[in-house]
């Protein structure tokens, strides 16, 4: 028997649907630049939105060493299950965007649309080192040191296995709603062609992808957020 997910904190602005959902990346919560700029456009415009952090994260319960893409994965469904009238629109950033998508191909029923912002999807086979892939393995946790913190990013070998077996990019991806991607094309963490190869592998036909040539990781510029907030309206219905 599976122990029960921890108890998730989480903001949700009432409004007409669909609800706006933000996936933040890994080790991330819920109160980035992005997040918040995209749930003050969305409670300016009347529209439902939602963010929350995943367990171990932020504000939400749990031990961040403890978790797995999966059980992340399951958060954002508990999310959508709980909170959320009608498929969502799904925002993800980083491993957010590898999160979306795996919801948006097993579960079509609670997907709109999907907007990621340099989506990750399989960074734990690309995005470690040989080296690094052996010391979680041996090891158990490697750490990191962080750009956007004081403290080292860890990774650990639980989420790196969990990773590793719902890597997508082998194939088609079984996924038909409209998809929008951001990509900077001086992102440090997610190569750009990589978004590129994504493009492709997306069985939905509606899919553009914006490369931004001085973008770093986060997008999270005034400019960037402009160019989200324009992604995100192109995918919601019209009123």
């Amino acid at each position: 028997m599976t122990s029960p997910r921890p108890a998730l904190a989480y903001h949700h602005t009432s409004g007409t649907g669909p609800t706006i959902v933000f996936l933040p990346g890994y080790a991330s919560d819920m109160t980035g630049t992005k997040a918040v700029a995209l749930e003050a456009w969305a409670r300016a415009q009347g529209r439902a939105f939602l963010r929350f952090d995943y367990g171990g994260c932020g504000q939400s319960e749990g031990v961040f060493e403890e978790q797995t893409f999966a059980g992340w994965r399951d958060d954002v469904v508990e999310m959508l299950d709980q909170l959320v009238e009608g498929p969502a629109v799904l925002v993800g950033s980083s491993l957010g965007g590898w999160l979306m998508l795996v919801v948006a191909r097993d579960r079509p029923e609670k997907v709109a649309a999907l907007v990621g912002i340099a989506p990750a999807p399989d960074f734990t086979d690309w995005g470690f080192t040989t080296d690094e892939k052996l010391a979680l393995l041996q090891e158990g946790r490697i750490e990191r040191p962080s750009p956007y913190s004081d403290s080292p990013t860890v990774y650990t070998k639980a989420f790196w296995q969990s990773g590793e077996a719902h890597r997508l990019m082998f194939g088609e991806i079984a996924i038909d709603v409209p998809v929008r991607l951001l990509q900077g094309m001086k992102d440090k963490d997610v190569p750009w062609h990589r978004t590129g190869r994504l493009t492709e592998l997306l069985r939905s036909a509606d899919v553009q992808t914006l490369l931004i040539k001085d973008g770093d990781h986060r997008l999270s510029r005034d400019e960037d957020i402009a160019l989200l907030i324009r992604a995100v309206e192109e995918v919601l219905p019209r009123r």
